[in-house]
């Protein structure tokens, strides 16, 4: 029998990581709309925007208009991605609690991604941190390629450590190990979690799996018998990376609650209003999703879902 944790705790990432990689723009009332339907899901963790400059991602340059117009729930965290103190201004001005600094374990993609060098980044994300701190904030430390880099292929687990343990010794509170372009197997979720695990307890780690080859919930399965209890994923199967060519979205809400239901593990989500919100999704964004619970729940009549 595997070791299996009672609870698990979903970090819905779709309002932020899945529409930012959207060709069609959600209006500001659409967004509001499907995060209400997630708050009444049962929900508790739910990442609503990000706050960096519109040049560079057009779809979430609403951010302040949509964390102010939606219904917050208590006990709900209403999370926010922030590239540099700017952001977090913004972000603390419309009452953000809760939000997420972010890099990679990979020099290149780092580069790519934040136009910085993994060590030239350190010091902007103390200083955002320490500011949040401040003004008791919850910080995440998002930390991108963990399992493969689409420029320099496998990386260390050495490397994935010196970055996670700069980002706790500056303040972050947890870190989320991403699998940005999907290339991760069970094996070597395994091997990277056994080195971390050594230093880092598992309360302090989440894991957030894409699913571009299938593995996604393997990988998953192989954290939870390890002690991870914290799961990022996006409802329907949303996201992706622009600099990463290929990589699909993240690993499906709907899906991992699946697995986890089935699996005995609770979740506090109920999975006919999830449905709901996933509906409501798909009837925005105007195609059909990723996931394969969505495929399953059209099939057998779900209401209101588009047909492609």
């Amino acid at each position: 029998m595997m070791n299996l944790p009672k609870e698990v705790t979903i970090w819905e990432v779709g309002p932020r990581d899945g529409l930012q990689n959207e060709p069609a723009r959600l209006s500001t009332e659409q967004k509001i709309a499907w995060i209400n339907s997630l708050t009444e899901s049962g929900l508790t963790h739910i990442e609503v925007s990000s706050f960096v400059s519109p040049r560079w991602i057009p779809q979430l340059a609403d951010a302040a208009e949509v964390f102010a117009g939606i219904q917050k729930k208590a006990g709900v965290v209403y999370s926010a991605l922030v590239p540099n103190q700017q952001g977090l201004e913004r972000a603390l001005n419309v009452g953000v609690k809760a939000v997420a600094v972010f890099m990679s374990a990979s020099e290149t993609h780092n580069k790519k991604n934040i136009n910085k060098t993994i060590d030239e980044t350190f010091p902007v994300l103390r200083d955002v941190t320490r500011t949040a701190k401040m003004h008791q904030a919850f910080v995440r430390g998002y930390v991108s390629t963990v399992f493969g880099c689409p420029y320099e292929g496998e990386v260390s687990a050495e490397q994935v450590l010196r970055v996670a343990l700069a980002l706790l010794d500056d303040g972050v509170d947890e870190i989320s190990l991403g699998d940005t372009i999907g290339v991760a197997t069970p094996l070597q979720t395994e091997r990277v979690l056994d080195r971390l695990l050594k230093e880092i307890p598992a309360e302090r780690l989440a894991l957030h799996m894409h699913n571009t080859r299938g593995t996604a919930l393997a990988n998953l399965l192989v954290g939870l018998t390890m002690g991870i209890t914290k799961i990022d994923s996006a409802l329907g199967g949303l996201g992706g990376c622009p600099y990463a060519p290929g990589a699909s979205g993240n690993v499906a809400t709907d899906d991992v609650l699946y697995m986890l239901q089935g699996s005995g593990i609770q979740t506090g989500i109920d999975e006919g209003k999830l449905l709901q919100s996933l509906e409501l999704l798909q009837n925005s964004v105007g195609h059909a999703l990723n996931s394969h619970a969505s495929k399953v729940h059209l099939a057998q009549g779900g209401d209101h879902c588009v047909t492609m």
